[in-house]
């Protein structure tokens, strides 16, 4: 039997239970994967969905996982085009019986699959869900209606009762069985993007793929062991070394959650157990959490009034979007973050929460255009944790307090000395 294993955010080969469950159960495999051109038009908002930062981190991300599930004898098809259209042909060349793929929930997702299913529906569809470090057939609600609204409630009750699943790994299929075809993967510029060079003074001067995943854990872990202080420096924002940064792979799924937590039981039996380790798996938990809360909530998430359906009068305002974006608000804190963004893709949590609560509470403007900003410039952007946090700043979402930000007390608590203002402002405003 022939099983397609068509991957969305679960870009690799370790702990993935579609590509597990295709290999157990059918002689040859498939892998493919579609970049959809849908994710690179330009918005209502003037932005393209997907900047270059996301989609080249992508590329590299393909790449990598082309290369790795070629050494386990399994051939990964890449194409620019549309899912529904791409699977079904490919389904029928290759005599696909079943397709494996990581459960999905969200609108966009769930609209591609459908499309899929109406062309081809006699297929089997197994899907499994595979981007949670607790596992929803473990957690302990009986719908998810009874999911707390309150992140701490929902924390220690899975704590305290659930235990994270094992990993899992694949062996290689029999040479035989691999089908030999190859298909390149599409470069910046036939994405419509011309090629660039990060900063070097960026914070995140990483490349996409598993294997740089399990690199930065190795740096970060086992080299430097900054994670033994990484409850102290996660609220740092300069440098690659003040938190993890595994946020990106993360979203992509070129690492699971699970990997990660494991190998922080394995830090704190070699090395050392303190508050530093468990705050990344806290971080963890914080990730489920907007997933469960998606999951619940469903398309609330992207609505104005969030989940909560509170109606505050938000404004459209061009200019301020156009001074937000190319930092040149009144406040330098904020201005140096978003500078960063728009020159890196990249933003430290501190910034985020900063400049997110300037945007929504300070400026009153519709949060939903900062949400999708983000989506468009982030490396890292995950729809959960993205609209989660965005809804959670604008007083929309799960903030129990609805706290604002005070932007100048922050920039003296995090920035005292104005290092990270002088990277990304000219030096003339200091």
């Amino acid at each position: 039997m022939n099983g397609l294993v068509w991957f969305r955010n679960d870009l690799r080969i370790t702990d993935n239970h579609s590509l597990y469950n295709a290999c157990a159960h059918n002689e040859r495999v498939i892998g493919i994967y579609c970049i959809d051109p849908r994710q690179f038009e330009t918005t209502i908002y003037g932005f393209k969905k997907t900047e270059k930062y996301r989609a080249t981190f992508l590329l590299e991300t393909l790449t990598e996982l082309q290369e790795n599930l070629a050494e386990k004898n399994i051939t990964l098809l890449v194409y620019y085009g549309y899912p529904e259209k791409i699977l079904p042909a490919v389904c029928a060349e290759h005599q696909i019986v079943a397709i494996y793929s990581q459960k999905e929930w969200t609108t966009e997702e769930l609209a591609v699959e459908t499309d899929i299913k109406q062309v081809i529906p006699a297929l089997k569809w197994k899907t499994t869900y595979d981007q949670f470090l607790f596992h929803p057939d473990d957690v302990p609600f009986e719908s998810w209606e009874k999911l707390p609204e309150v992140f701490t409630e929902f924390r220690k009750l899975l704590e305290k009762k659930v235990r994270v699943r094992p990993t899992v790994f694949i062996n290689a299929k029999p040479i035989a069985n691999k089908i030999e075809e190859f298909t390149p993967i599409p470069t910046l510029e036939d994405l419509g993007f011309e090629a660039f060079e990060q900063p070097t003074k960026t914070a995140f001067p990483f490349k996409g793929g598993e294997n740089q995943a399990s690199n930065r854990i190795d740096e970060y872990f086992w080299e430097t062991k900054k994670l033994s202080v990484y409850k102290k420096t996660r609220n740092g924002l300069l440098g690659k070394n003040y938190s993890s940064k595994l946020s990106a792979w993360l979203a992509n799924g070129s690492i699971s959650a699970k990997t990660i937590y494991w190998e922080v039981q394995q830090y704190e039996k070699k090395v050392v157990k303190n508050e530093d380790t468990y705050w990344l798996i806290f971080e963890l938990i914080w990730r489920d959490y907007f997933k469960y809360i998606s999951l619940k909530h469903g398309n609330k998430i992207f609505q104005l009034g969030g989940i909560l359906q509170k109606e505050y009068n938000w404004n459209q305002t061009p200019k301020a979007f156009a001074q937000w974006t190319n930092g040149t608000t009144p406040e330098h804190f904020v201005n140096a973050n978003m500078i960063e963004l728009q020159k890196t893709g990249w933003m430290s949590n501190r910034g985020r929460q900063n400049v997110a609560s300037y945007w929504a509470k300070e400026w009153e403007q519709d949060w939903r255009i900062g949400a999708s900003y983000f989506e468009s410039i982030l490396i890292d952007y995950d729809v959960h944790s993205n609209y989660g946090n965005w809804i959670y700043n604008a007083g929309v979402g799960n903030d129990p307090r609805d706290r604002k930000f005070n932007i100048k007390r922050q920039a003296e608590m995090y920035d005292a000395d104005g290092k990270f203002q002088k990277t990304w402002l000219t030096p003339e405003l200091f």
